[in-house]
């Protein structure tokens, strides 16, 4: 159930598609038969992401479409429990992680938002699964958003736009799903799972995985 102004039948459509095949490395939906059989979408094979694995909640359309800008603009943060039940579900292989890292807002963004909309999804995927949320990864700088950027412009719009806080230490080693609520070309991830893999988090093959809700609209 959800506090939020949303039918019970328009949640239960934001059940997670397991039918479509999937890239192993970046589970966007693999577009030919082709891609299947060299077991990567075209875009992993000219260029393997920084994050080592991704989890799937769902395509960017529809009901989950419309649940995320409810969220994110409109400030339905009851909707964090289901999206963040349908993120669960794909995370469930992740079950032996250390923590769950939010994807960071700049505090201006966040202040006028009044909430950071990947950090409310994170908190729920958290309680759902028992891991431990770990707030250290802060975005230095404030970045035009990205929506209706080019895969290049996004790259350079967050390069250096992060950095981890207090004792790296403590994540030395450790296996760390990060949190985002969209993904199109993965730049903000990638910029995200760099910095916490320079600050010694677990490498391939086991961390960072990431876990999110998956943008499809440029990406089937």
């Amino acid at each position: 159930m959800t506090r939020a102004p949303v039918c019970s039948s328009c949640i239960d459509a934001l059940a997670p598609d397991r039918d479509i095949p999937r890239c192993p490395q970046c589970a966007r939906g693999f577009a030919t038969s082709e891609a299947v059989a060299a077991g990567a979408c075209g875009i992993c094979q000219r260029e393997t992401p920084k994050f080592d694995r991704a989890a799937v909640a769902g395509p960017y359309e529809g009901a989950l479409r419309r649940a995320i800008h409810l969220l994110k603009y409109d400030g339905m943060a009851p909707l964090a429990r289901p999206l963040g039940e349908r993120l669960a579900l794909a995370a469930a292989p992740f079950a032996d992680f250390d923590a769950i890292v939010p994807a960071p807002l700049h505090w201006r963004r966040r202040w006028g938002r009044g909430f950071n909309q990947s950090d409310l999804l994170a908190r729920e995927l958290s309680r759902q699964t028992q891991i431990p949320l770990d707030r250290r990864l802060l975005r230095t700088r404030s970045t035009p958003p990205q929506a209706g950027l080019s895969a290049s412009e996004r790259r350079r719009n967050v390069q250096g736009a992060f950095a981890p806080a207090g004792d790296k230490t403590a994540i030395r080693g450790k296996k760390l799903i990060v949190v985002d609520d969209v993904m199109t070309t993965g730049a903000t991830l990638e910029a995200c799972a760099r910095v916490l893999k320079r600050a010694g988090a677990a490498k391939s093959p086991s961390s960072p995985w990431r876990a999110r809700i998956w943008v499809s609209s440029d990406l089937k």
